[in-house]
């Protein structure tokens, strides 16, 4: 379900949430409005794409994209939209470096990795690339260090470095593209997302049917 289209490109935010293990949405958000939503089992890439398509048989233009971090996710639109930039959501890539290395990495290249990451609302791309290379070049060694099996000792790390290399080029299109105000955060969603959940927890022994009428109120009305 969704509402009509406006005349001008709009930056579209989407993300996805689950209200309990079978029941989710995924939501497409624009000007403080929700354009779009649909019900899911999954966050699967053929919904995503299904759905952008449908958005723009319905007349809607996108100026942005602004998505979180995973991959299948994160490159759909620039294959169905080519000239249309993208953003990953510097939130989910700060946590993803988190989940990775942790809040307080014992070693000097976890550290440097962690304040770089801290850094990515605050410095250009090539301030970043450069960081990047330095932390990789400084820390070669011990990046190349093994074990007694002869594996690399600091997967988790190696791990951390290939995320910001991999999703680099979507981290900064907010900053290529100043005109076009591109939120560099899904937030837009996920403040919904909370909002949302906190109403139907109130109500959390509604039945399905009434609680899935509850929520399409809710997105109809935020």
């Amino acid at each position: 379900m969704g509402i009509a289209a406006v005349n001008t490109a709009v930056a579209l935010t989407l993300d996805g949430t689950y209200f309990g293990r079978k029941y989710g949405l995924l939501v497409y958000r624009a000007n403080r409005k929700n354009l779009y939503w649909r019900e899911m089992d999954g966050e699967k890439i053929a919904y995503i794409e299904e759905d952008l398509l449908h958005l723009q048989t319905l007349g809607w233009q996108f100026s942005s994209f602004t998505v979180d971090g995973r991959r299948g996710v994160i490159q759909l639109p620039g294959r169905l939209f080519p000239d249309v930039p993208v953003q990953m959501c510097i939130f989910h890539q700060k946590k993803i470096i988190q989940r990775t290395i942790g809040t307080k990495p014992l070693s000097e290249c976890g550290k440097a990795i962690r304040e770089l990451t801290r850094e990515l609302t605050r410095i250009s791309e090539e301030e970043f690339t450069i960081c990047l290379q330095m932390i990789q070049e400084t820390y070669r060694a011990f990046l190349l260090e093994r074990n007694e099996n002869k594996r690399l000792k600091h997967a988790k790390i190696r791990s951390a470095i290939s995320s910001l290399k991999r999703n680099r080029k979507y981290l900064f299109a907010c900053k290529k593209h100043p005109t076009l105000s591109i939120p560099n955060t899904t937030n837009s969603c996920d403040g919904s997302f909370a909002h949302w959940k906190q109403k139907v927890k109130i109500h959390r022994g509604l039945k399905k049917k009434r609680r899935t009428k509850m929520i399409e109120f809710l997105l109809q009305n935020s």
